[in-house]
């Protein structure tokens, strides 16, 4: 496994996100537990959750899964650079009482202490505010922030889903309100098939020294080979992948991706992977395996390196929108 700093910490972290949104829903305690165990001896050391996976009457059940696992000893919570998240409406039936989802310094507190008790741990590595909340200041956020890092509760922060401009304004108060590192990392949506976010996320992130962390790399299943899996008669798409095929042009477009990397008898997935990890600024992609043989996938990927053909292929298949402002002002 290859490491890399976080951002502009001095945390050092794997090259590939361990993301357990699956665990619960699509995979059981059990086999959770297991995908942990073989991601840990692959040298994996960055696991990603969220308060509210497991979704519905189960928002939750992730981290408890997780904790579950670090009950188990053997240095396991040791060897994990933990990132969760806080944001979502936490109430199994959708209605949230008042000040119980969202960034304010109350729901802040409680966010942590609940997902502490869930996860068996009495610190988080890396906190993420799962989304913007327009109606909080960052005054606020960072004041509540940095209650938890003197407690020792939480060591970095983090967004997810925010602008470049939200990203901007995060760490620009941080600055002005002193002794707050601010973010340190952003989570977005980002791959081969959705690349906005070069045009002011990434270089946001890059400016202000945050570590990009891409999540849904093969943007739900669209660049896993979902046509060739039709074809073998394996799983349809479902989703996005098959909303995204639905349209002709669109479908050529996958097609002509695979077929270029079945040209060089590569992976589509282990491909999709691999671009994320040239990409500047990217710290890893979060890889959410349901079973084993997928996690075997995407570690192929950290030691693929894609010919210069291949790259160029892809380029132009995939071609990205451009440096901002050009990409929309000239």
């Amino acid at each position: 496994m290859e490491y890399t700093q976080l951002g502009r910490t001095g945390l050092k972290v794997s090259r590939l996100v361990l993301g357990t949104m699956n665990f619960g829903p699509q995979t059981d305690e059990a086999d959770s537990h297991a995908i942990m165990d073989a991601a840990l001896d692959a040298g994996i050391n960055f696991f990603d959750t969220a308060n509210v996976y497991g979704w519905g009457e189960n928002k939750g059940r992730t981290e408890k899964i997780i904790g579950s696992w670090f009950a188990k000893g053997g240095d396991r919570r040791d060897k994990v650079v933990l990132a969760t998240k806080v944001y979502g409406n936490m109430a199994a039936d959708g209605d949230a009482w008042p000040n119980h989802d969202k960034l304010s310094a109350l729901n802040i507190r409680r966010a942590v202490d609940a997902s502490l008790k869930r996860l068996g741990t009495d610190y988080i590595d890396l906190y993420q505010f799962h989304h913007v909340d327009r109606n909080t200041p960052f005054e606020e956020i960072w004041q509540a922030i940095d209650v938890l890092v003197q407690q020792g509760k939480i060591l970095y922060v983090g967004s997810s889903n925010f602008p470049g401009y939200k990203i901007a304004q995060a760490n620009e108060i941080a600055a002005r309100r002193g002794g707050t590192i601010g973010l340190v990392s952003e989570q977005c949506l980002y791959n081969l098939a959705e690349r906005r976010a070069e045009m002011e996320v990434i270089p946001a992130a890059q400016e202000y020294g945050l570590g990009v962390i891409p999540w849904s790399p093969l943007h739900g299943g669209l660049l896993g080979g979902v046509i060739k899996k039709e074809v073998e008669g394996g799983r349809r798409a479902s989703g996005r992948a098959a909303d995204t095929l639905a349209n002709p042009t669109a479908r050529a477009q996958i097609q002509a991706y695979e077929d270029l990397l079945d040209k060089h008898g590569i992976e589509p997935g282990e491909a999709a992977l691999a671009w994320l990890l040239t990409r500047p600024g990217v710290t890893g992609p979060i890889v959410g395996p349901r079973t084993g043989e997928q996690l075997e996938s995407a570690l192929r990927a950290v030691e693929l390196e894609l010919p210069e053909e291949v790259l160029a292929g892809l380029e132009e298949i995939f071609p990205g929108p451009g440096p901002s402002p050009e990409a929309f002002a000239w």
